[in-house]
């Protein structure tokens, strides 16, 4: 089955998740695969067809793997996308963010750059991100130094929420215990498992995430919800 069929034969789930929200924002430490999963969950909304969906690019921090390096495919989804680019080696902010935030007539992405450096970017729309209307996930890589541990987590986390000034009441934890491409069933069972013991006593995991590849394996053995996700952002050499 094609991967967009997949997604739109979800649509139940996906509005299950989302309930009543309209802006979902994506946060956590560098290489947690955030980009990946906002693309994804931006396909998913514009699959449901019911509203607009606004993704903006907010990661000012690195040169690689950011969202605007796959405009096309994000666009051919029939999402509307958001990005500047740098002036010389000096980040600019994307404009029209607090527009689409306040219409509640369509959906919006954000995808924020890593760690509490990259969070700076929306500090400033902490007001309105911190309203009902905002679901805000952190996403979790057991396979990345970052999440190894709850004292690793708790304090990434609370860097990234210092600086975006985001409530922690606000925030939903995604697993998504994938290294790319390479990824198998059993490394993404291992990496699921080993997540929910470090988190589970703290804090539920809202869903999981597997490359769509392995998502027929693995979807009837875990104990949260998985959802299949593209992989868009790859080195070019191994496409």
């Amino acid at each position: 089955m094609a991967f967009i069929e997949r997604v739109k034969n979800m649509s139940g789930f996906v509005k299950g998740l989302i309930g009543n929200k309209t802006n979902f924002v994506f946060i956590g430490e560098a290489g947690s695969g955030k980009s990946e999963l906002a693309i994804n969950f931006a396909g998913m909304l514009a699959a449901l067809g019911d509203k607009p969906v606004h993704f903006f690019d907010m990661d000012m921090t690195k040169p690689l793997f950011r969202s605007r390096d796959v405009i096309g495919e994000i666009t051919a989804m029939g999402v509307h996308f958001h990005h500047e680019e740098q002036f010389y080696d000096a980040p600019v902010l994307v404009g029209g963010v607090n527009m689409r935030l306040k219409d509640e007539n369509s959906y919006v992405v954000m995808d924020v750059g890593g760690d509490h450096i990259g969070a700076r970017a929306i500090g400033g729309y902490a007001p309105r991100l911190n309203r009902s209307d905002t679901m805000v996930y952190y996403v979790l890589n057991a396979f990345r130094p970052w999440s190894a541990d709850i004292e690793h987590i708790d304090g990434t986390l609370g860097t990234i929420l210092g600086t975006s000034h985001i409530r922690l009441e606000n925030v939903h934890l995604v697993n998504n215990p994938n290294t790319g491409v390479t990824t198998t069933a059993e490394e993404f069972l291992e990496g699921l498992k080993r997540m929910e013991d470090i988190v589970g006593p703290y804090k539920p995991v809202d869903f999981a995430c597997v490359r769509e590849e392995l998502y027929e394996t693995v979807k009837n053995k875990t104990s949260v919800p998985v959802i299949p996700i593209h992989l868009y952002l790859t080195y070019p050499w191994i496409e």
